[in-house]
């Protein structure tokens, strides 16, 4: 029986052992991208442009370039922690609330007397409205420095907090 035909030529024979191995691999670098993990599926999908079949280079090409632009989304290089601290006010300005408190809570991390962390972190519970976490971020931030309480007194952030007797105590003392 003769081979069957297509337009562009020969079938591919219906089991080749390196087209179901380049398969294997394939579905195995697309499965790390869709849980995130784009460091793994780089290079898988790198090595599979070596082997696979040409019916997958297209869709291995346009894999790459989305590990590529999400592996450089995700990485920051900062040089200090007041660029860790001004990117991280950026995120809480754009709504992105839990990566602003991570990358706050991680200069924390490295300095725990980091008192504009705790002033952005009072800054964020304000904005979403857990007073009782405002109220114990602010009061760290002006304990590791005074000027903290001069700062919130006009800081619009605060306003959701103005009402609250506890946030005017704490930014007013008697005495």
């Amino acid at each position: 029986m003769p081979t069957p035909r297509t337009l562009a030529g020969h079938l591919p024979p219906a089991h080749d052992a390196n087209r179901a191995a380049a398969l294997e691999q394939y579905q195995a670098a697309v499965t790390a991208m869709q849980q995130g993990n784009y460091s793994a599926a780089h290079p898988a999908l790198e090595k599979l442009l070596e082997t696979a079949p040409p019916e997958f280079i297209d869709r291995i090409r346009m894999y790459l370039s989305a590990c590529i632009a999400q592996s450089k989304k995700g990485a920051n290089d900062f040089t200090s922690p007041e660029e860790k601290y001004d990117y991280a006010i950026s995120l809480l300005n754009d709504g992105q609330y839990e990566d602003a408190r991570e990358h706050l809570n991680e200069i924390l991390d490295g300095d725990g007397n980091a008192d504009y962390a705790f002033y952005g972190l009072a800054v964020l519970a304000s904005m979403t409205g857990d007073t009782s976490t405002c109220l114990d971020k602010l009061t760290e931030a002006i304990r590791l420095n005074s000027m903290n309480r001069i700062q919130a007194r006009s800081d619009s952030d605060f306003q959701d907090m103005s009402d609250d007797p506890r946030f005017t105590e704490l930014l007013y003392p008697e005495g």
